[in-house]
């Protein structure tokens, strides 16, 4: 490639010093792109004022426009103006040594660079746009691990310290008029106390697994992740322990629990979770009655008997609204509020996940 058409000048040292000249500083144009595209620049700019015969390297220009506008980080204006200027010196010198070009030439081979130099710029937008992307995704990544861990710590923490609040007061009374039934309350203090231990661990657990392990309910012998198993042990195991702290609850199953993908099983057991604690906390000593129909969607019910709730007067909590996201990620559907005749519901359809 040659600029200027100057007269033939025989090959020598200077020659071959020019020509690596151009050639050798591409190998640094990713990380040194400004020194690759001035000592470039300067041997091409040399190779064509004295003359030399056209050959490969005088491509090595462009290709260090491309870098210089792809990588460069600083003075980015500064070294388009400069190379802007140190090409309008180059015409100038090649016409005054006698070169044939026009105007339109010298103009021509200036748009071709600035063609590199701003592909060089497009490629570079182009990769912020990317890593500003990603840095979103890790944000939003980052927010939603946050608000799983927030729900778990609240569906752990809530549902056994109302346990152990509720059977602490029931052995208060009890010391008083059945003393030799104050042994099994503490007993079932300390079962709740050792289940709510065994969750909080398998959630440290959790957070500490480089692989972000799924998280699995503990079984029901509180061990976290014991057995794939089925969810009914678990839902029984719920079951109970809400009935030890006074609360009269009645399970109903009906289907066969085939395969449940882990997601689907947590959320559901999710839900009994929240409305047992939920029923022991604002409806005490009232019937609740917890229904699950197994099939490629699960189909949860918990209702508590109690008084009528006036329209617009329950407003959704933290416990609630954090169970109805998850139910959602799941690509279910959660509903709760108040019953025709009385007392508080939750609803959930969940897909098994079965057809996965």
């Amino acid at each position: 490639m040659q600029l200027g058409q100057l007269a033939a000048r025989p090959a020598d040292a200077w020659a071959v010093v020019l020509t690596l000249g151009q050639c050798l500083p591409l190998s640094v144009r990713r990380r040194w792109s400004e020194v690759c595209l001035a000592l470039v620049a300067g041997c091409f700019a040399a190779y064509q004022s004295l003359g030399y015969q056209s050959n490969f390297a005088g491509a090595g220009l462009f290709a260090a426009l491309y870098s210089a506008g792809a990588h460069a980080d600083r003075f980015r204006r500064g070294l388009s103006i400069a190379a802007t200027t140190a090409y309008l010196a180059l015409a100038l010198t090649l016409h005054s040594l006698g070169s044939p070009e026009r105007p339109l030439d010298y103009c021509t081979f200036f748009v071709a660079l600035v063609a590199c130099w701003s592909a060089g710029t497009w490629v570079r937008g182009r990769q912020a746009a990317e890593a500003a992307l990603r840095r979103e995704d890790a944000r939003l990544a980052t927010a939603r691990e946050r608000a799983r861990i927030a729900m778990d710590l609240h569906d752990v923490v809530t549902h056994h310290v109302a346990g152990i609040v509720v059977q602490a007061d029931a052995a208060r009374y009890l010391t008083a008029t059945a003393p030799d039934r104050v042994t099994d309350s503490l007993n079932a203090i300390s079962g709740t106390g050792r289940q709510a231990l065994a969750e909080l661990r398998h959630l440290l657990g959790v957070l500490d697994s480089p692989a972000g392990a799924i998280d699995h309910p503990p079984g029901s012998d509180g061990t976290p992740g014991a057995g794939r198993g089925p969810a009914p042990g678990r839902f029984r195991d719920l079951v109970e322990r809400t009935r030890l702290a006074g609360q009269p609850v009645e399970l109903f199953e009906d289907g066969e629990p085939a395969f449940i993908a882990a997601e689907p099983e947590l959320a559901v057991y999710r839900v009994v979770q929240e409305a047992l604690t939920n029923a022991v906390k604002h409806a005490p000593g009232r019937r609740t009655v917890v229904r699950v129909l197994y099939g490629k969607v699960i189909q949860v019910d918990v209702t508590t008997e109690g008084p009528v709730i006036v329209a617009g007067a329950f407003t959704a909590g933290r416990g609630l609204t954090g169970l109805r996201d998850r139910v959602s990620t799941c690509g279910g559907e959660l509903t709760a509020g108040g019953q025709p005749g009385g007392g508080f519901g939750v609803r959930a359809r969940i897909p098994s996940g079965a057809g996965a």
